[in-house]
């Protein structure tokens, strides 16, 4: 084979491998939600065979058991319901979230604090890694935007029930008169994409500038000069990384984020087509909410898509938010 017919073929070689990985993959995640069927089935066996035997010997001693397994199976088994929903192209890959504050002045930054922190919790709870990518801190305190990147099995597909705007009920810490504030913040979710998927940038469509990290410090950004600004000048989208150590590192997730900017601006403009829609941009505002925290006359908060809701909000503040993403992912699957 000669020089020329090598190269031919070296592409049909990778995209066979890849397809090879892809399909290896698929078996994978297959077989996994197999077995986790099976022992599902097999605690439903073990509870039944146990509330059998007591029922028999006229045990009362088991019925505590049987009912703590039970409400352990039922909790397995919402969450089993949830995996085989996210089927979509996009749900089992890691998510990149972002929170800015909007009406609502320092006490609407603190609020962008508080769901960085329940996300965090969230998905330390869940196993996945949550990695700051872009920080920028309050005038007087909390934060102004923040952007994160969520790394784990179906990150995307439950992160993107958050997507929207959240409005916070509360008296304010930083008002002196104890008056009670409304402050809203956006979060906004996207799919990292696969390398693999083909967007087209061109560079001289990029404007690249460095500039010193700033924010919190600490574990958010490392105070050198290698925080990375990319500006993609026909769409206007600008996305920014200085969590990184060096400049490099910065601008390659930079480029994965403009990427994933790129890739989510060209599948709204498919459907907007397909379904003849061009909906105006929600504002971060009153009316545009998808989920309201109440803290203050009551304690409550509410999904307005799905109406579940739930009156502990400090264990939502604690991450507990699964039951909100579930409502939001079963809507019409009963």
């Amino acid at each position: 084979m000669d020089e020329l017919e090598q190269k031919s073929t070296e592409p049909e070689f990778w995209n066979d491998i890849e397809k090879s990985q892809k399909i290896l993959q698929r078996i994978k995640n297959i077989k996994n939600k197999f077995e986790k069927y099976e022992k599902l089935e097999k605690a439903w066996d073990d509870l039944k065979t146990l509330n059998d035997l007591g029922l028999e010997e006229n045990d009362d001693s088991v019925t505590e058991e049987v009912k703590t397994g039970i409400e352990i199976l039922k909790k397995d088994i919402s969450k089993f319901r949830i995996e085989t929903l996210l089927n979509g192209p996009y749900d089992k890959n890691n998510a990149i979230v972002s929170l800015h504050a909007g009406a609502g002045g320092t006490e609407a930054q603190d609020w962008v604090q508080m769901l960085l922190r329940m996300y965090t919790r969230w998905a330390e709870k869940r196993g996945y890694t949550v990695k700051i990518l872009d920080y920028l801190e309050g005038e007087e305190a909390g934060i102004k935007s923040v952007t994160i990147h969520v790394i784990g099995e179906n990150a995307y597909g439950y992160m993107k029930a958050e997507k929207g705007v959240h409005r916070l009920v509360r008296i304010s810490p930083f008002d002196a008169s104890g008056r009670r504030h409304t402050s809203f913040a956006s979060v906004d979710v996207i799919p990292e994409i696969d390398e693999n998927i083909q967007i087209e940038i061109n560079l001289e469509d990029l404007r690249i500038d460095t500039f010193r990290s700033s924010g919190a410090g600490g574990q958010h950004v490392n105070k050198t000069e290698s925080a990375v600004r990319i500006t993609h000048i026909p769409t206007g989208i600008v996305v920014t990384c200085q969590s990184e150590r060096s400049q490099h590192q910065n601008r390659e997730t930079a480029m994965k984020m403009l990427r994933a900017k790129l890739f989510e601006l060209k599948e709204r403009e498919n459907k907007e087509k397909i379904d003849g829609l061009k909906g105006p941009q929600m504002e971060i505002a009153w009316g545009s909410q998808i989920r309201s925290y109440v803290f203050c006359p009551y304690t409550l908060v509410k999904d307005h898509r799905t109406n579940y809701e739930d009156g502990n909000v400090q264990a939502v503040m604690d991450g507990e938010i699964d039951e909100f993403i579930n409502a939001y992912l079963t809507r019409g699957q009963a």
